[in-house]
């Protein structure tokens, strides 16, 4: 007959980790897919007072005029002919999102006029125009 032998038990014991990377990546890739991302207009500008302004709600495009009347979205300079197509393809990701127009008190109204109205044939409605709260 032969002896066998046995070996006394280790006394480390080894976790494995794999679950928990794998929860972590779920987690990961579950709150990328539900973030909304807001798209700046990537400027500054003077805003108007108005005694009625208040917040908007579910805002996923802001666009941007400056006194000069460049227009800028999602932080870059975009020319006037083409804030439909933009507008058009950044609302396709967010459909139930509104535009904020943010233009600056010294802006012509010619151009503000002609992004609302870029905005509205790009089909969103939802259009309002950025002010600043008075505090009289």
């Amino acid at each position: 007959m032969s002896a066998r032998r046995h070996l006394p038990p280790r006394d480390e014991t080894e976790l494995d980790m794999t679950p928990m990377l794998d929860i972590v990546f779920i987690m990961l890739i579950f709150f990328i897919v539900t973030t909304s991302f807001v798209k700046e207009s990537g400027v500054t500008v003077s805003t108007p007072q108005a005694d009625t302004a208040s917040r908007q709600e579910n805002v996923n495009i802001f666009i941007a005029i400056t006194a000069a009347g460049d227009i800028w979205i999602d932080k870059r300079p975009v020319d006037p002919r083409s804030v439909r197509a933009i507008v058009a393809r950044l609302h396709a990701d967010k459909p139930e999102g509104s535009v904020i127009i943010q233009a600056d008190e010294e802006a012509a109204t010619r151009v503000l006029v002609d992004v609302m109205d870029q905005v509205r044939l790009a089909g969103i409605d939802k259009i309002a125009i950025a002010a600043d709260k008075s505090t009289d």
